[in-house]
């Protein structure tokens, strides 16, 4: 039987590109790679306007702060210039732009560990997922070497999040089915550095063939087990896994680790067994290229850096988008220039037309469908309507906080509400004022 959670919704997936093979996106002429990719500090540039890089040389770091991922050149060539810009998320970042070379020239420290896995202590491996700048590739991007070293002596229950609950996504899926051995190696030296003798890898029940792909590879390897998950939205989200998984319900203020569980997504296990087997940072990803407007949906994978333009225009159009997201269409956030680059946190680039995206709001009916939806057990319209009349300490009061905002609520809202924005610019202003409170700000 396929375990589940309780409250979700069952969304149409539009599995486009679920048959199609990974393709390689040809490297673009011009790669922008943003400081920020990740939650905590800012990198800080280790070249400038002029210099030579190659492919996997580390570019940017800050090794000083507690919280921080180096970054690395997804190509070779000649840095064009460090500037000041703006991400998809309003944030502001120093850019650095690169002249691809097409050389294809790898820098020197990319070359194998060097030792065996056994042999190598858990400090090692954290170290090296450390300097190969990777961040958690489901799209939070938390530095993934910290969620290690945090995880340590205090978990006992490792899981690789295969869910892929988001309508559209199928990166996780293809890279399962095509290259098995290195999420499940890179899980076993997840395990080896947590201390485990056992781990779960979480499939949802309609990508059973990525289930039998992990099995064909690890029939006599009692370390790792397939565990099957209903199709429901939004199973990927760690506490819902979690809860699937293990029974266990985190409230609020809570994180796994603190009832002992760890949760990695697929593709941040296959970065860490290429960092350790071959040396390789994070200068690339797969991304699900998708949207009713794409004439040829496809995973590529590709350089960081690289424009989406260049992954629509690989892929094509059937007519002209209204809309162009980054991620999901549940959680993603809309694209506000067309060459704004792909980032380790972008799991897709979709291509929506003015049909598919709905616009007409009309005020709340007080059917209770998002609340029955809201696998948090929250009151999202109530929040809605205290967000909306600035009231946030009714927000507040009413754990505004716990919302993971997965948009389950405005998914089936009848009347268009935009819960989730609401709930967003309250969680915003309320830390805003924290932060004062605390004297953050000067």
């Amino acid at each position: 039987m396929a375990l589940t959670f309780q409250g979700g919704v069952h969304i149409n997936g539009y599995k486009n590109a679920r048959k199609n093979p990974i393709e390689i996106l040809p490297a673009p002429k011009f790669v922008y790679i943003p400081l920020s990719q990740h939650i905590g500090a800012h990198a800080e540039p280790m070249v400038a306007a002029g210099d030579t890089v190659d492919k996997g040389q580390m570019i940017a770091a800050n090794f000083r702060a507690g919280l921080s991922c180096p970054v690395h050149a997804s190509v070779s060539g000649k840095v064009v210039s460090v500037e000041r810009r703006m991400l998809q998320t309003g944030v502001q970042t120093d850019f650095i732009i690169i002249e691809n070379d097409f050389a294809d020239r790898f820098h020197v420290s990319v070359k194998p560990f060097g030792k065996r896995i056994t042999e190598t202590s858990p400090g090692e491996i954290i170290e090296v997922v450390k300097n190969a700048g990777i961040a958690g590739l489901g799209g939070a991007a938390f530095p993934t070497y910290e969620k290690i070293r945090s995880a340590r002596d205090k978990v006992t229950t490792l899981i690789i999040n295969c869910a892929e609950c988001e309508p559209y996504l199928t990166a996780n899926h293809r890279l399962v089915l095509e290259h098995p051995e290195a999420v499940v190696n890179g899980m076993k030296i997840l395990l080896k550095t947590l201390g485990l003798k056992v781990g779960y890898i979480a499939i949802e029940d309609n990508k059973l063939n990525a289930a039998d792909a992990v099995t064909d590879i690890t029939q006599k390897n009692k370390m790792v087990e397939i565990k099957v998950l209903k199709t429901k939205y939004p199973q990927g989200d760690e506490r819902q896994l979690i809860y699937a998984l293990t029974g266990k319900e985190l409230p609020y203020g809570k994180l796994p680790i603190d009832y002992g569980c760890v949760v990695f997504n697929v593709e941040t296990c296959a970065a860490i067994y290429n960092a350790l087997i071959f040396g390789m940072p994070l200068i690339e990803r797969i991304v699900t290229v998708d949207g009713d407007c794409v004439t040829n949906p496809k995973n590529l994978r590709v350089p960081i850096g690289a424009p989406a333009s260049a992954l629509i225009e690989y892929c094509g159009l059937e007519k002209e988008p209204k809309k162009i997201i980054d991620g999901g269409p549940m959680t993603g956030v809309a694209v506000f220039d067309i060459d704004a680059p792909v980032t380790k946190k972008t799991t897709a680039i979709l291509a929506f037309s003015e049909k598919q995206i709905h616009t007409k709001v009309s005020q709340c009916i007080r059917c209770g469908k998002c609340v029955s939806s809201c696998p948090m057990k929250l009151s999202p319209a109530y929040l809605a309507m205290f967000a909306k009349k600035e009231n946030f300490e009714m927000c507040e009061k009413y754990s505004v906080s716990s919302c993971v905002e997965c948009g389950c609520c405005a998914y089936v809202c009848p009347a268009r509400v935009p819960i989730v924005q609401y709930i967003r610019t309250a969680k915003g202003r309320i830390e805003e004022k924290r932060r004062r409170n605390e004297g953050d700000y000067d």
